[in-house]
């Protein structure tokens, strides 16, 4: 279905309405940049008997092109897309059933779960209860960040640049480190925020510089420089460290001496309209420049969720403690925020915004939960919100 959502602008959806229906509504999210219905969301809902609904968030393709001086279709893809899919997705399911649906859900993760924290603070009737794993919260810092990896690690040719080989050698290294700090060994870092990971032990000797197994100084100097915060102008704090453990699969996508495309793609046509703009003149600069503009307030970093405690909705949040693309660091970040905002200690903030931190899990990958029948019933059965993958 096709929705116009401006005069410049407009959204695709599908509506997968099952006929084992439970009388319950499912919206889902998006990934990345990109424009594409999450099919196997949508799936999964309808398989469940949820009248489910995807869009597109307001473009297609897996780039961002499209937002190139088009502010509507950065609305689109901030909020406006899930938004507009909600009310029309409910439409299309009362009309189909011939009656009403009984509770309303959200399920996303990444971008779709950033998607599912501005429906909580922008939209708080759209849902009575929502998963959202790994959310891209602090878009413009977390695409900063994303694109500063390129300026630790410097290209293929540089003598900073760790192959996927080397990256291995850091990994056994924080493992030996900090894999027995929960008293297990199980190849697994349970609280990685705990890891103060050095890498000082894998620096070859100065009679020995080209051993596979050590690193020269300069490369030890990069790993530092990985696993720490980021920071920008006046030492404030733009994202917090990528978490130990995730290099393995970040040798591939953030550690790669290429340029990170969401960050290029999200600087040259979201922020500057400027399509010659290089991923080499990051700095800090520009990533206090994206956090100003703040395009249709895509930073989504409300702590009032209030309105949405007040109707009686419920949030499942959860996060791998080995995500390779948003560090694990910033789900609990914005806990703490939305619990200092509202003044709630996490007891009582408990009673309606659940945070797990989910051990092994990388970027979205296993998951599951049991918001349908916390918001249902009451009853929160816990222990199964993810998996390790």
């Amino acid at each position: 279905m096709f929705v116009k959502t401006s005069a410049i602008s407009n959204i695709t959806l599908e509506a997968w309405l099952p006929t084992n229906w439970t009388g319950r509504f499912l919206s889902t999210g998006n990934g990345g940049l990109s424009g594409c219905i999450q099919y196997e969301d949508v799936a999964y809902g309808a398989d469940f008997g949820f009248a489910t609904v995807g869009a597109n968030s307001g473009h297609n393709g897996t780039r961002g092109t499209a937002f190139y001086e088009n502010g509507e279709v950065v609305a689109d893809f901030s909020y406006r897309s899930v938004h507009t899919g909600v009310l029309v997705g409910k439409a299309l399911t009362k009309a189909y059933y011939e009656k009403d649906f009984k509770k309303s859900y959200y399920l996303g993760c990444s971008t779709g779960g950033r998607q599912g924290f501005k429906e909580v603070q922008d939209f708080p009737e759209d849902f009575d209860g929502v998963v959202l794993g790994a959310p891209a919260l602090a878009f413009n810092n977390l695409s900063s960040w994303s694109g500063s990896f390129l300026l630790k690690t410097g290209p293929t040719n540089s003598s900073t640049w760790l192959n996927p080989a080397e990256w291995a050698l850091v990994h056994a290294d924080i493992l030996t480190q900090c894999d027995g700090i929960d008293g297990v060994k199980d190849g697994i870092i349970e609280d990685p925020q705990l890891c103060a990971y050095t890498p000082a032990n894998l620096l070859c000797s100065p009679s020995n510089t080209t051993s596979p197994a050590c690193l020269t100084s300069a490369q030890v100097s990069t790993v530092r420089q990985v696993f720490e915060p980021y920071y920008g102008e006046n030492g404030s704090l733009i994202f917090p460290r990528m978490q130990p453990g995730s290099e393995l699969s970040d040798a591939f996508i953030y550690y790669t001496g290429q340029p990170f495309p969401y960050t290029t793609d999200w600087m040259r046509y979201a922020i500057l309209n400027d399509t010659t703009w290089n991923a080499s003149e990051l700095n800090s600069y520009y990533a206090a420049l994206a956090s100003e503009r703040n395009p249709a307030d895509i930073s989504t970093w409300k702590g009032d969720l209030s309105a949405f405690q007040k109707k009686g909705g419920k949030i499942l949040h959860y996060h791998g403690q080995a995500d390779s693309i948003i560090t694990s660091a910033n789900s609990p970040r914005y806990y703490e925020h939305v619990a200092e905002t509202m003044g709630l200690p996490p007891r009582d903030l408990d009673e309606f915004y659940r945070f797990f931190r989910i051990s092994g899990m990388d970027h979205c990958a296993g998951g599951g939960g049991s918001v349908a029948d916390w918001a249902d019933v009451g009853e929160y059965g816990g222990g199964d919100v993810g998996c390790a993958a």
